[in-house]
């Protein structure tokens, strides 16, 4: 079952949170979202008294034949970020275990369509990327209040697909940025580590800020299955009779390094990592994240 990806309660909670970039995008400071100079050529911000040595091709007429007093046009230049959220859309994504409300691809597309709200509501650009083993869906940032919509309507009709292309997608998407921005992945990362870190690595020499929701589910982590079971992997269909008992204290073991390696991996080359339990309501792990992030 799908759930509804844009909640306003989350939203609510949300509150005015923002996401600030803290690194240098397009030769502006860190977290400067907005220019800080004023211009006259690109975004309506507001009026203004007119003030000897303004170019009167900048006042208002309308407002002067209403008001009998000379006010100009004042406008912002272009947002300093351009967001990129890459979800990853394979079939291991669609595991729910017992105790959790929803499948990792419905939580990663929760957290992609708050972070769009979050995005836009800051006046900065938002784009889409959906990927499986190869880049699916791309659609490019931009900042206008209908874009929401083109987003949530692109997560809403996600097909998963069959299996996990973490590098090969990134690196597909890395040649169609034309600007430095920051790129959000949101992935459980199951694919061969070094392929994985190695397109990370690339989006940061490129310049890019990243930041990596590695999505997990805490059966995934804890394996918590008691009885003999049959384990199947979503994407190859390849099936392993086993005991959960007998092989968990090994399997928490390949867990806490397969995470590890993940967060030390990001770690060395200034990637953000943020490790996501989907028992966890997305709203609440995304604002201690964003609380941690602005402290």
């Amino acid at each position: 079952m799908k759930h509804e990806y844009l909640q306003p309660e989350a939203l609510a909670r949300l509150g005015n949170l923002e996401l600030a970039a803290r690194l240098v995008v397009e030769g502006h400071m860190a977290g400067m979202h907005r220019s800080p100079y004023q211009g006259f050529n690109v975004e309506f911000s507001e009026h203004r008294q007119y003030m000897p040595g303004d170019d009167i091709r900048n006042i208002d007429w309308r407002v002067y034949a209403k008001s009998d007093r000379y006010y100009v046009k004042k406008f912002e230049e272009d947002t300093n970020l351009k967001g990129y959220l890459a979800v990853d859309a394979s079939r291991s994504m669609t595991f729910q275990g017992g105790s959790s409300p929803m499948s990792k691809l419905d939580y990663a597309c929760c957290l992609a369509a708050s972070l769009t709200h979050m995005m836009l509501r800051q006046r900065d650009s938002a784009g889409l990327a959906v990927f499986d083993g190869r880049l699916q869906t791309y659609i490019p940032p931009r900042g206008d209040a209908l874009h929401l919509k083109a987003i949530v309507s692109a997560l809403e009709s996600i097909e998963p697909g069959a299996d996990t292309g973490v590098g090969r997608s990134l690196s597909e998407l890395s040649r169609r940025l034309v600007r430095r921005g920051l790129i959000i992945l949101l992935s459980d990362l199951l694919e061969e580590q070094e392929t994985a870190l190695k397109a990370l690595r690339l989006l940061r020499r490129q310049k890019h800020e990243v930041i990596v929701f590695h999505i997990l589910d805490s059966d995934e982590m804890t394996l918590p299955y008691n009885e003999p079971l049959v384990f199947k992997d979503l994407e190859t269909g390849d099936e392993l009779p086993a005991h959960g008992t007998r092989l968990r204290a090994a399997y928490q073991e390949a867990a806490e390094r397969f995470i590890g390696a993940y967060r030390s991996g990001c770690g060395a080359h200034a990637i953000d990592y943020v490790l996501m339990n989907t028992q966890t309501p997305f709203d609440v792990a995304l604002s201690a994240y964003l609380s941690r992030r602005r402290r």
